[in-house]
């Protein structure tokens, strides 16, 4: 066994657990608190397993779930950025990439070149496994929204087309079936919503 490799891993994972306070603005589905960015990882790679016949290509549902526990790990230093508040979008690619070569780079050589490979391939989302890694990561938070009466579209002051416009490219592109899903919880939200008012 190579010591200091496992000294590496084990500073990586120690790090990592600051993922766990890292909290989005998504609410959990019993509306108790907001979602950590660990917990949304997780639930990410849940997806994954039971949704993989859904995708749109051909896809190694193992590199799928790679990405998704990885895609993440970023925000320990760059932060959660919103998806609803594009005023806040400025810099965060950047942010971003020097944190995943920081990160990734606590690991052993091989391993940080493979997370980071995995990384890039889930934000450049061009494979069939990174379109439907994209498609996930739209797509859970549109079903917390929907489940929690509008949770983040109502405290962002959301409109339908805005909701579309955002999330319909990644997630068709990954998974049309998906999609249609989303979009009629999207519509069922928002039309119930102009009924109230």
């Amino acid at each position: 066994m190579n010591l200091p490799d496992l000294e590496r891993q084990l500073a990586f994972l120690k790090e990592i657990d600051r993922l766990k306070s890292i909290v989005r603005l998504t609410p959990l589905i019993d509306r108790s608190r907001r979602e950590n960015s660990a917990e949304h990882s997780w639930h990410l790679a849940m997806y994954a397993l039971v949704l993989a016949e859904h995708a749109a290509g051909t896809v190694d549902v193992l590199r799928v779930v790679k990405m998704l526990l990885i895609h993440d790990i970023v925000e320990i230093d760059a932060g959660d950025v919103p998806f609803h508040v594009p005023a806040t979008h400025e810099g965060q690619a950047e942010r971003e990439r020097l944190a995943a070569e920081r990160l990734f780079g606590l690991l052993p050589d091989a391993q940080a070149a493979e997370f980071r490979e995995l990384w890039f391939e889930f934000e450049a989302a061009q494979s069939d496994d990174a379109k439907f890694a994209k498609a996930l990561d739209r797509f859970q938070p549109m079903l917390h929204n929907a489940a929690t009466e509008g949770g983040t579209w109502v405290e962002c002051e959301v409109t339908l087309e805005q909701v579309e416009s955002r999330c319909r490219p990644p997630i068709e592109r990954g998974s049309p079936t998906l999609w249609t899903v989303a979009a009629q919880l999207a519509e069922e939200h928002f039309r119930g919503a102009s009924q109230e008012s």
